[in-house]
């Protein structure tokens, strides 16, 4: 699609320059001449249109529009346009966000701070929050749908795996595509199982396992990765890590298990319990205080007993 460039998009969007290209779309920095501002024009891949119909496709994307929170992209315009051999694709449009994804970031750094990891997942599970009360799945949280920039945090592309899903595994053969990323997919996604909040939670987990390790929680070609999460738990991030906080390793591999009622209920939660200090050394947890009440309550019944049958024996 380099031969779109000065195209204009729906009278007012002129295609000054191509940003990124992936397996969707092709992403251009465009000049809206109406209100004179530069944003970012996303133009669906003419194979991809074909197998999902730009009328579901537009559909899916203008459901999305009515998510307002400051970690998520706007939807500022979207429609359909022809390329120049004829087919007609459609496009979105969104604020350009002039900052790197996260995918780049790990690339340069492959380790985040910890704080900075819990921060850009704060803002990410709080975007996901706003979206699921309102219905809304992701269905494809990972690196390269995490924007950092102008100091902020933005989740973009929700509404894109949706259609995709909707569209049938059969209409996408040919074209390369999946339906999500294989390594941030949640069990039940990956067995075309049913899909709730509960696995972008599992998504957005494994995205701060990437984070604080550098590595994935499963590692392997796409069919050794999706059996290994099936079969064996996630590596102890502390093992590969290991001033990484107890309480943090604990949520994070719970909102890792397979079974999605064994992660946390919600993405807020989840964010919570990555902040939760842990007891200090020493200090029980809630469940060993619980375990070692009902120890003693049942030592004092015990020793209640000896004492009555001692009485009753000798106390005559």
């Amino acid at each position: 699609m380099h031969e779109l460039a000065d195209t204009v998009v729906a009278g007012r969007y002129v295609l000054e320059r191509e940003l990124g290209r992936g397996g969707m779309a092709t992403v251009w920095l465009a000049r809206d001449t109406l209100h004179d501002r530069r944003i970012a024009i996303k133009i669906v891949r003419p194979e991809v249109a074909i197998a999902i119909g730009t009328d579901r496709f537009i559909r899916e994307i203008q459901l999305t529009a009515r998510l307002q929170h400051p970690s998520i992209a706007q939807l500022l315009d979207s429609g359909v346009m022809l390329t120049p051999d004829g087919t007609s694709v459609p496009w979105y449009a969104m604020p350009y966000l002039d900052g790197d994804s996260l995918r780049m970031r790990l690339a340069q750094e492959q380790q985040l701070s910890i704080e900075d990891a819990l921060r850009i997942t704060e803002a990410v599970a709080s975007a996901l929050l706003a979206a699921h009360r309102q219905g809304i799945v992701h269905r494809d949280v990972k690196p390269e749908n995490i924007l950092l920039a102008d100091a902020g945090v933005y989740v973009v592309d929700f509404g894109i795996a949706k259609a995709l899903a909707d569209t049938g595994s059969e209409r996408l053969t040919g074209t390369g595509l999946s339906i999500g990323t294989p390594a941030y997919m949640s069990p039940e996604q990956t067995s075309a199982g049913s899909i709730d909040a509960r696995s972008d939670q599992y998504s957005l987990a494994t995205v701060v396992y990437e984070m604080l390790t550098g590595e994935l929680p499963f590692a392997g070609n796409t069919q050794a990765m999706v059996a290994r999460r099936f079969a064996e738990a996630a590596r102890p991030l502390r093992s590969v890590r290991s001033t990484i906080p107890d309480s943090v390793e604990r949520a994070v591999l719970r909102a890792l298990e397979r079974v999605p009622a064994d992660r946390f209920p919600d993405v807020a939660s989840f964010a919570d319990a990555l902040r939760r200090p842990a007891p200090p050394d020493g200090v029980p947890s809630r469940r060993a205080r619980l375990s070692m009440g009902w120890l003693a309550a049942a030592a004092a019944v015990l020793l209640g007993v000896v004492m009555l049958s001692l009485w009753l024996l000798f106390g005559h």
